[in-house]
């Protein structure tokens, strides 16, 4: 026993597969192939001629072969499990930082839409409350100096014109509340926008994130069908779910912008008509 350990250290065989007792495919045909070539030697000489060294010798090169024959199978099984495992990660990361850096877009679009939207309301309302204010203000004076100069007649007509004036303002007073109104219900669009954007970009992240768990659930896959030395566990033809029927990250639907540019284009029409 203590021979044949020694035998087994000077060839290099570490001992790392004691536990492994079903031979692969590979090492079936590599047996094969050196049976093949003991044969080809009995061919040319025999076997049985051979001196114990010769015979030791040739049996050492044959366990060699294997032994290097055996780690080459392993490394690249490493080597292959390694860079499966990075790219996979490489590619999690880089659709994990697209989808983010998307979603910021997109909400960063919807806001500065939105306070454009608001701004351009307010400055609308205040120039009209402004003209109006002008206008009013020029017809008091106009009518003020008409009942300074004119007689009872030119004070009756100072009164029809103050009655106008007054008729305009209570028309602009109407209409300001409809531009109110109108502004009002364009923040409740821009803010029901921004919500669905919000619902959007959670809806991603939770896609993304049951898209990382089954990338977990494939690396414990990995890990569980390799044996403690990082071999392959023969266990038969390995059936991996494909990812390709399942449907793609879907991008936010835009639908409640373009209500809102249709919504804030029917508003700007309806005030110029008013003008």
């Amino acid at each position: 026993m203590a021979e044949k350990k020694n035998f087994l250290g000077w060839v290099g065989f570490t001992g790392d597969d004691n536990n492994s007792n079903t031979p692969s495919t590979s090492s079936i045909d590599r047996i094969r192939e050196l049976e093949a070539q003991i044969a080809d030697l009995k061919s040319r000489r025999d076997i049985t001629g051979l001196t114990r060294e010769e015979f030791e010798i040739l049996a050492t090169e044959t366990a060699m072969s294997m032994i290097k024959s055996a780690q080459a199978r392993e490394s690249k099984a490493q080597a292959a499990a390694t860079r499966l495992i990075a790219e996979t990660t490489r590619a999690t990361k880089e659709e994990l930082a697209a989808a983010d850096l998307k979603a910021r877009s997109i909400l960063s679009s919807a806001e500065s839409r939105g306070r454009k939207y608001i701004q351009t309301a307010e400055a609308e309302a205040e120039e009209k409350l402004a003209e109006a204010e002008t206008e009013a203000e020029d017809l008091l004076e106009k009518s003020k100096r008409e009942v300074t100069a004119l007689t009872y007649a030119a004070k009756r007509e100072g009164e029809r014109i103050i009655s106008t004036a007054t008729g305009e303002i209570t028309n602009y007073r109407q209409w300001l509340n409809g531009a109110i109104g109108e502004a009002e219900r364009l923040y409740r669009i821009q803010k029901q926008a921004l919500d669905s954007a919000e619902s959007s970009i959670q809806q991603s992240r939770n896609r993304l994130d049951g898209a990382f768990q089954k990338l977990e659930e494939l690396q414990k896959s990995i890990l569980e069908n390799l044996n403690p030395n990082d071999t392959l566990i023969d266990s038969g033809p390995l059936r991996v779910s494909s990812q390709r029927t399942q449907s793609a990250l879907a991008a936010p639907r835009g639908s409640s912008k373009k209500t809102a540019k249709k919504s804030a284009s029917q508003g700007s029409k309806k005030k110029t008509a008013k003008k």
